[in-house]
Order: C-alpha cells, then structure tokens, then sequence
C-alpha cells in the first residue's frame, strides 16, 4: 500500500494551481481544514473556486483567502456569518452560486460516486429551478449575472429539479485521525461537509489531529477510505472555535433572591 503522508501543509497544496476549484469540508466552525487553508493562504495562489457550506468568517478558515480576493467564485449554501463576503457579493467582486444544503451534500456525494447529475424536489417552483438568483452584481448593484433555469421532470406526479454533481479539482478535508494509507475518521459533528469532500475532490488533501499506523483503526469505524484519498498530513492541535458562545447566568443566591 502506498503511503500517502506528507512531511508539511505547505507540501500537500504546492500544486494546487491558480484557478483550481476546491471543495472544502467544514460546517460553521466545525471540522474546517484550517492549516490546509493556511497553507493554500501563504503560497499565493489566486483565482480559486470554492465549494463548501459556507465560506468561513472573517479573518478564519475560507475568509482569510476570501479578504485577500483569491477566491473568485463560491458554492455554498449559507453565507451569512461573514460581513466581507456579503461587501464583495454585492459590490461585484465574487460571483456566488447559492444552493440548498442538501442539494449541495448530495452534489458532491453523488459526484464522488461518479453520478453525473439527479433529481430532487428541492428547489422546485423557486428561482433555484426557474433561474433569476442573482450570481453576480456589478458596483452600483445591478444584477449582471443570474441563475439558469434547470430543467424539471416529474416522478409520480411530483416535479423534480435535475442538478449536476460536483467534481472539483482538489479537496480539503480535516479529520480526527487517519493512517498512512488514508483511511479516515472524523469526530462527532465534525463529519459534516468533511467526508463528501474527501469523496467528490479528484485530488483529496486531509489534515489528521491524530495519525496512526495501518491497522490501529477499526474497519469499522473508517468514515472515509483510503481509496478517496491521495494525501495526508499531520497537524495536532489545531485551533477549534466557537461561531456563538452562550453562556448562562449563575442562579442567583438566596440573599440575591430576598
């Protein structure tokens, strides 16, 4: 078996070339492949297409490409946790494709399934099927650039929107632990977008908090085989945030209470 790991991030994305789409797992805060990001961040490279849930906050994650204009265009489906994203939308400096969340995961699952398109009732009747969603405005606000209408079909009596797959070039993923031949496991939430971007990239990169030797972890338990994926790094302690704390007053005591 061949081992897929790699002494640095900065190694594992050194061919990622300008204009490449990148499918970037993560939701929110959760399981954002930060160091490939980084990595990708200080090597320069521009022009980028992104597919991920969401395009990071600001100054974390997809936003520290996103100020610094290397992304060009984005696929997600919720973008409303980073105030430069909406700036360069709606002055015309990112061209965004909005999509329905599940309608975006099944884009990349089937993908990496090698299904070229399918059916589904999300979307149907909206401007997601009969086009017009603003994709990209110019200074003064114009819409410029809108949605397609896609075509509609239906199954028993009920009408379904046809939607391509996703197949980006490259694939960012992070994961709790992995083995040298790539095998991975992702903890808890952080599953999220994470295992069907190892699965739809043509190239998959994953960083791993933990890495083991083939056969430490169980069959099982792999959320992501080895077959999905060329390149693993190792990056401990990376730093996990919080999108929203909320935090609970003390009950008051008695003497506060009286």
């Amino acid at each position: 078996m061949i081992n897929k790991v790699v002494g640095s991030a900065a190694e594992a994305v050194a061919d990622i070339p300008e204009g490449a789409s990148l499918a970037v797992g993560g939701f929110g805060l959760c399981g954002v492949p930060v160091t490939l990001i980084d990595a990708v961040h200080a090597q320069g490279t521009a022009d980028l297409e992104t597919v991920s849930n969401n395009c990071g906050v600001d100054g974390w994650g997809l936003g520290i490409l996103l100020s610094d204009h290397r992304i060009r265009r984005t696929i997600s489906s919720y973008v409303g946790e980073n105030k430069e994203f909406a700036r360069q939308y709606l002055s015309g400096e990112l061209e965004v494709e909005l999509t329905p969340q599940g309608t975006l995961a099944e884009k990349l699952r089937a993908g990496g399934a090698g299904i070229p398109a399918f059916y589904t009732t999300a979307g149907v009747g909206t401007q997601v099927s009969e086009g017009g969603l603003p994709q990209r405005y110019d200074a003064e606000g114009n819409v410029t650039q809108a949605s397609r209408p896609k075509e509609v079909r239906s199954f028993d009596g009920v009408d379904h929107v046809l939607e391509e797959s996703l197949r980006p070039d490259y694939a960012l993923v992070h994961a709790w632990k992995g083995d040298r031949h790539g095998n991975l496991v992702f903890h808890a939430t952080a599953m999220n977008f994470n295992p069907l971007c190892a699965q739809a990239g043509r190239i998959t990169i994953a960083e791993v908090e933990e890495l083991v030797e083939p056969g430490e972890l169980d069959p099982a338990q792999v959320h992501t085989p080895g077959i999905f994926v060329q390149r693993v790094v190792l990056a401990p302690g990376v730093e996990k945030r919080v999108e929203k704390r909320t935090v609970s007053l003390a009950a008051p005591t008695s003497s506060e209470g009286a």
